[in-house]
């Protein structure tokens, strides 16, 4: 690249406006305006830069068009109290790798730091940022048109949670993972094979440490170079919504890491996070701890979630670690934290920003979902702000995931003895808008994957596993599985090599991946098993209390009655003959889904696809049907006469 002349001052993308809503916390559309946008001065193609340094001295573009030569090409800073530096370098284009310079007005800090607007960086373990445009011709018109239709909390959502890097690897013998754009057609097919109403990618903004999975971000509108440019992550969002299939990104606004290039300590001061450790410093993962109380930064992040709803079409962002945001006492003990105003430990400004971003989100693209991981009993997360709310979607039921999982890996002789251990979730399940998650965090740090925490010989497992997804199906709320789960993965996950693809050569995990593919189908095609899945008129217990037997039966139910859905758990290995279950209404119903049916692996037992319901009162019901219960089975039922299952 020629090397550039001097850098041209005066040149500016942002207005006074510009500057007032961005100190305001209200300006929503940063990248616009800061970070490098290559642009043509008077016939001269370059790049305007500009950087938010209020507490520096001098600030330089350094980068391989000057030898990366401190103070050679000096920025300016705006005469209106912003702190943001600026300037126009001709010959400085798409592709140019570039860092900024900063010299502090404190202890003559200097420092060379990554742009926390570049669109695309260095491939770790490199750090430079390089000039980029997002310049992409979008195909997907008539999903965009009509996916409010597909995320609202009456449709099917069914997600598969993905690691981009681990997903699938091996094309063409190779080992490394694949790129954006070879991944997508594979994923997009195989999803829409399997049933999934949408794909959840584990965060793909650019992070140094692969190891952190993503969740450790230094630039936040950089998607990762490990897999391509930017171009080809949006060919990959593309290619998914052709195949009608909604794309979520994980989204981390709670923590950033501690390496120099990044955020932290970006102008020698605590720009970014909190000055006082007991503030700034997240305890467990030793990473910083974003400042919610200062305007600029709430601009930075909301404009950061924005970012990834407009220029690359995401359907939804689930925002990881909510609870560390709500509670100032997060993973901290007595003497380590210091209380609000109110002497209380929530945190306000959290709070505060939390309800800002949700209103600008559902203000800008109202057919998208945001969706809390929120691990405690805060209310009303997914409440209206108006309302007191914070204002969510979706909120990750934890608690029905943690109670479910130690359920099923008790040893089934003794689950007569925790059946209101499984069957409390519902007593709660309305109380906000609910997304079941068996996700990757259920299978890493030595807890091993979900076939290895069932109980019991392979049989068994396999059972159990599949007896754990249609639990997780037939009860109320929209479902997420993380990849390898659908298959009986045996490993616990590991983010360095593939899953295990080959396992499906194997009757038995070939039977549990279809067994999840029947399940999506059969969700998405009754009403009554999404329709209401966050409403409370959609459920209705049959019976909850036979403990003795381990049995669990209920309706789901969508409004007309020809469309209730009952299913019959029977959770353990030993089949219950003649076993009669109430049923609101007379007549032939239908066995659409049989856990236990010899496709997935199971030995067979049900009632040959119908079933009658005679005049014998039972569980409070005029009506009963007469069942055979497989061994570690569920069984699902539709009114009307026996037709072919999906």
């Amino acid at each position: 690249m020629e090397h550039p002349t001097r850098v041209i001052h005066g040149v500016s993308r942002i207005t006074d406006h510009d500057v007032y809503l961005f100190k305001q916390g209200n300006h929503f559309r940063l990248y616009e305006k800061l970070g490098a946008q290559p642009m043509t001065l008077n016939g001269t193609r370059g790049t305007c830069f500009a950087v938010w340094a209020p507490n520096a001295e001098a600030v330089s573009i350094i980068g391989d068009f000057n030898g990366w030569a401190a103070g050679s090409h000096p920025l300016e800073v705006r005469q209106d109290e912003s702190g943001i530096w600026e300037g126009f370098l001709p010959g400085v284009e798409k592709g140019a790798r570039y860092k900024y310079h900063i010299v502090s007005r404190h202890d003559h800090y200097t420092v060379d730091k990554a742009d926390p607007f570049a669109f695309f960086s260095e491939t770790p373990p490199r750090t430079a940022s390089r000039v980029w445009d997002l310049d992409y011709r979008w195909t997907d018109d008539e999903w965009m048109e009509h996916r409010r239709d597909r995320i609202g909390l009456d449709a099917p959502i069914s997600i598969y949670e993905v690691h981009l890097g681990s997903w699938r690897r091996g094309l063409d013998g190779k080992k490394e993972p694949l790129s954006y754009r070879d991944a997508a057609v594979q994923l997009a097919e195989y999803a829409l094979e399997m049933g999934f109403t949408h794909v959840e990618l584990m965060p793909v903004m650019e992070h140094p440490f692969y190891g952190s999975w993503g969740y450790q971000i230094t630039g936040y509108f950089a998607a990762t170079s490990r897999y391509g440019e930017p171009r080809d992550l949006m060919y990959l969002i593309d290619t998914l919504h052709h195949h009608g299939i909604g794309v979520i990104l994980d989204w981390v606004p709670s923590h950033f890491p501690s390496d120099e290039h990044g955020l932290v300590y970006f102008d020698g001061t605590h720009l970014y996070e909190h000055q006082d450790p007991r503030k700034g410093i997240h305890p467990e993962w030793q990473s910083y701890i974003f400042n919610y109380g200062r305007y600029e930064v709430c601009s930075f992040l909301i404009s950061n979630a924005l970012f990834w709803l407009d220029k690359y079409h995401i359907d939804g962002l689930r925002i990881d670690a909510v609870a560390s945001m709500l509670y100032l006492d997060y993973g901290r003990g007595e003497g380590e934290w210091i209380p609000n105003r109110h002497g209380g430990r929530e945190n306000l400004e959290a709070i505060d920003f939390i309800k800002r971003l949700c209103e600008a989100s559902y203000r800008f693209y109202p057919d998208i979902q945001l969706i809390a991981e929120e691990s405690t009993a805060w209310p009303m997360v997914t409440g209206p702000t108006h309302a007191g709310g914070l204002g969510f979607g979706l909120k990750w039921n934890m608690g029905w995931m943690h109670d479910t999982l130690n359920y099923f890996s008790r040893d089934p002789v003794f689950r007569k003895h925790h059946q209101d251990q499984l069957t409390f979730s519902i007593w709660y399940a309305f109380s906000e808008n609910f997304l079941l998650p068996l996700s990757h965090d259920e299978v890493v740090h030595g807890k091993g994957s979900l076939l290895r925490r069932m109980p019991g010989d392979e049989w068994q497992r396999f059972a159990n596993l599949r007896l754990l997804f249609g639990y997780m199906y037939a009860h109320p709320g929209k479902k997420l599985l993380f990849m390898g789960a659908e298959f009986g993965q045996s490993n616990e996950w590991y983010h360095e090599t593939s899953l295990d693809w080959h396992l499906l050569e194997y009757p038995v995990h070939k039977g549990v991946q279809q067994w999840v593919r029947d399940l999506n189908r059969l969700y998405a095609s009754e009403p009554a098993l999404h329709k209401k899945d966050c409403e409370a008129d959609g459920f209705e217990w049959i019976d909850f209390q036979d403990a003795d037997n381990s049995i669990v039966s209920f309706l789901r139910k969508s409004g007309p009655p020809e469309e209730t859905v009952v299913a019959v758990f029977n959770f353990t290995p030993v089949p219950r003959r003649a076993y009669r279950v109430g049923v609101p209404h007379g007549g032939p119903w239908a066995e659409i889904l049989n856990s236990d049916g010899e496709m997935y692996g199971g030995t067979g037992v049900g009632n040959s696809g119908r079933a009658v319901a005679d005049a014998t009162p039972c569980q409070g019901r005029p009506y009963s049907l007469l069942l055979d219960l497989p061994p570690l089975g569920v069984l699902f039922f539709r009114a009307g006469p026996s037709e072919e299952g999906p």
